[in-house]
């Protein structure tokens, strides 16, 4: 699991690529979720460019990783990612919520059999990982893969999100990691203003998780912290990684209305269009550099 500097700097290429892919499926969709994605480029790159155990070739695979993306209004940065990785083609992205598309504004299983879950309602993408991770454990194969499950610092407000950290906790899933977003914002506010979340990291801790605080634009640092959390076999983990919202482009950064903002309707499309070519400048800087 070793990162080189060159590989670090080749997520860095993909990560852009796949935050440029973003803002022009949101452009060509005309609505879609615009912060989260982007804050979660690194993340998402990392996994399926140098941690999961996965086949695009082999979409079925039977042993497979798993990963569970509970806060599925984030899709398009999972849609985007799986096209880079060779799951589907990136000129199907541009069909992104459009009528009779695979790419539905949540992600839609039954379309995309390769996908892990469908998911929307926010809180319950843990639950449903959990329930993987327990299957694992009688089926023997608790020890072959890993049950991973992306969420939202957000959804922490459904108590069904706790509800799943007291199953995991009490069945000692160390075959479960949890990869929380840890952005601060959702659709209303910044959380600590809507439902206060803090001690998060505390919270998790005493539902007997094992808990690591990262940052989530650190390819090096993040690929640690999953390395520490596959070593631990007593308990579950959780990953708090503390993201930018909108990264990548400058007038999104830390801003909680791009959460979820049409392109069309509450802002214009020069926002994205000044956001691509943003984006296109830094991912020639970056290509330079390599």
């Amino acid at each position: 699991m070793f990162l080189t500097e060159e590989k670090i700097k080749e997520l860095e290429i993909k990560a852009n690529d796949i935050r440029t892919s973003i803002i022009e499926m949101l452009l060509e969709a005309g609505s879609g979720h615009t912060a989260g994605p982007l804050g979660m480029a690194d993340i998402f790159t990392l996994f399926y460019f140098h941690v999961l155990k996965h086949d695009p070739k082999n979409p079925e695979w039977e042993e497979r990783d798993r990963l569970v993306l509970s806060n599925g209004h984030i899709c398009p940065v999972l849609y985007a990612t799986m096209a880079r990785a060779g799951y589907l083609s990136l000129e199907e992205l541009k069909t992104l919520r459009k009528f009779g598309t695979r790419l539905q504004g949540h992600p839609h299983r039954e379309y995309m059999p390769w996908l892990e879950n469908s998911s929307g309602p926010l809180g319950s993408g843990l639950s449903q990982a959990v329930g993987m991770a327990i299957a694992d454990r009688i089926d023997g194969k608790d020890k072959d893969r890993f049950i991973y499950c992306f969420m939202s610092d957000g959804e922490h407000n459904e108590g069904n999100t706790w509800e799943g950290a007291m199953l995991a906790s009490k069945n000692k899933l160390r075959n479960l990691i949890v990869v929380v977003d840890r952005n601060n914002i959702q659709i209303d506010g910044f959380t600590e203003n809507v439902m206060p979340l803090e001690p998060l990291a505390d919270k998790w801790r005493a539902f007997n998780f094992h808990v690591i605080e990262v940052g989530g634009h650190d390819f090096k640092a993040l690929n640690e912290a999953v390395g520490e959390a596959q070593a631990i076999y007593e308990k579950p983990t959780v990953i708090i990684a503390h993201t930018i919202p909108g990264k990548g482009v400058h007038e999104f950064e830390r801003d909680y209305r791009w959460h979820g903002y049409d392109p069309n309707v509450k802002t214009t499309k020069e926002d994205y269009n000044m956001a691509l070519k943003e984006l296109r400048t830094l991912g020639g800087k970056i290509k330079s550099e390599y």
